[in-house]
């Protein structure tokens, strides 16, 4: 293998692909002798990746071993958020029409933000978020990506983590039949999303490859494909109006001093109005709805980590994964909202499940749906936290060797941070919605498209080119969505107004 040059700075990063700026390389002798060191010193990537046994032990020699659907899984997965849960209130604010052409933009924005940052990784060979950034603006950029990464998925695993502390008391509560809770301790969501987390997410959390998690990505997609079912086959028997919107229908009615056959022709009229759907709609909230949407197919923190293990790499494979696992959350996405809005149309709540207590609070089959979903957010996290965990390694600890000490603790104290916000601070929709309007459009929008600009020589791509100047102006439009989110957030707390739309 040929020596790098003498001014070359590498770090030994998952799969063989070097990032700038850690470890000088000056001779092959000299990568022979530190492959034992530095090569564990990547973050998630050492041990999880083994060296071709065929070969010398060269730091380009590592495989990954994650096959083309396993992938597919833990990216969809990644993709999967709890923002699927309010689409159908989402729809009931834009129309059917409007929603359908936002939710395809966005899809096709997703692909190509991640196409930059896929031919960004491949000019300069590295595969870390945030070493992209190092490379394009040096260390403030990786910070930045560093911190805007921890600061999305903090806020989506609390998310989470609040349907944990939500729902699973609903489900107890349904499987002892009670009509209504009780102060034991196994009805307190507190306590219960902690033994969720101590049981099921930190053991998770703790593994070193994150390829063995496609299995548990392949079941959790597997809960949420059941979810999708069961608003589909609700839609067929769920009445509309419910019985307790045409009470208030004919209530009104019945106030006013008309006889009882104009009074049923109206109660008529109004029912097959109320069970109208609308195509086209815009109102206060249609806006607000917009973030929603575009925070749901944030997954770019994950694809980089993704096409590091994946076996046989390559930058359009990678691009197959990303364009198959967009294409399937696209139409799950679509079809959860379309059936749970034409099940309740604008009667559908922020949280779609909480809608169908409406019809029957111990209705088996939603209890089942509401299992899904708390698997497949439990199953979720552990994903999540990943990319979060590389990135305080990036940077507090990166010329260090992977230590399980220090893999556990930081795992453990992710995941006491997060129950913290969760258990003492019930109100902290308001801090996600920050935290959603700025971190989701600099990793989906901004970055990609800056580290673009900088990162491809300008021999290959001068900066007039048209792919150039394509990549500006989708940062600016990330810009301009972050402004429009924040804009929203601040209009909601000052009117005092809350609107709950759902998060990714």
């Amino acid at each position: 293998m040929e020596a790098p040059l003498q001014t070359e700075m590498v770090e030994l990063v998952p799969n063989g692909k070097h990032s700038e700026g850690l470890l000088p390389v000056t001779t092959p002798t000299a990568v022979n002798q530190r492959v034992e060191g530095p090569r564990r010193s990547c973050v998630e990537g050492e041990g999880f990746l083994q060296k071709n046994p065929s070969k010398e032990p060269h730091f380009t020699d590592f495989v990954g071993k994650t096959s083309f659907g396993m992938s597919v899984f833990n990216l969809s997965n990644a993709i999967m958020g709890s923002g699927i849960l309010g689409l159908a209130y989402a729809m009931a604010n834009t129309g059917i029409v409007l929603f359908l052409f936002l939710l395809t933009a966005v899809a096709l924005l997703s692909s190509y933000s991640i196409h930059l940052l896929l031919k960004s990784s491949g000019i300069v060979g590295i595969r870390a978020y945030e070493q992209l950034g190092y490379r394009a603006f040096g260390t403030p950029g990786k910070l930045a990506a560093a911190l805007a990464i921890t600061l999305q998925n903090i806020g989506a695993m609390s998310s989470y983590l609040y349907i944990i502390k939500s729902e699973l008391p609903l489900v107890i509560q349904t499987f002892l039949n009670l009509e209504e809770q009780t102060s034991d301790w196994y009805m307190n969501g507190n306590y219960l999303v902690i033994l969720v987390s101590v049981i099921v997410i930190l053991p998770l959390a703790l593994m070193r490859q994150l390829g063995y998690l496609g299995y548990s990505s392949g079941f959790s997609l597997s809960c949420m494909v059941f979810f999708l079912i069961a608003v589909i086959y609700k839609k067929f028997h769920v009445p509309c109006p419910l019985p307790l919107n045409l009470a208030n229908i004919t209530g009104n009615i019945s106030l006013m001093e008309v006889t009882k056959e104009e009074a049923q022709l109206q109660a008529e009229t109004e029912a097959a109005a109320f069970c109208t759907p609308s195509y086209f709609t815009l109102n206060s909230q249609t806006a607000y709805t917009i973030p929603i949407m575009a925070f749901a197919f944030v997954c770019h923190p994950e694809v980089l980590p993704i096409y590091t293990e994946l076996k046989d790499p390559s930058k359009r494979k990678m691009q197959h994964i990303s364009n198959l696992s967009i294409a399937v959350m696209y139409v799950m996405y679509f079809l959860a909202a379309l059936f749970g809005y034409l099940t309740f149309y604008d009667g559908v709540e922020s949280e779609l499940l909480h809608t169908y207590s409406k019809v029957d609070p111990f209705d088996v089959l939603i209890l089942c749906v509401r299992v899904a979903v708390l698997t497949a957010v439990t199953l979720t996290v552990p994903i999540v936290l990943f990319p979060v965990r590389r990135a305080i390694q990036q940077m507090l600890f990166k010329n260090q060797e992977f230590s399980w000490l220090r893999h556990i603790l930081i795992a453990i104290g992710l995941l006491t941070c997060i129950n913290l916000l969760v258990i003492f601070a019930p109100n902290i929709l308001g801090i996600f919605g920050v935290i959603g309007a700025t971190s989701a459009p600099c990793l989906i929008f901004i970055f990609p498209a800056i580290f673009y600009f900088r990162i491809i020589p300008t021999e290959k791509e001068p900066a007039k080119s048209t792919p150039k100047i394509l990549a500006l102006c989708f940062a600016v439009l990330g810009l301009l969505l972050m402004t429009m989110s924040l804009s929203f957030i601040i209009i909601d707390w000052v009117s005092g107004t809350g609107r709950h739309g759902g998060s990714h």
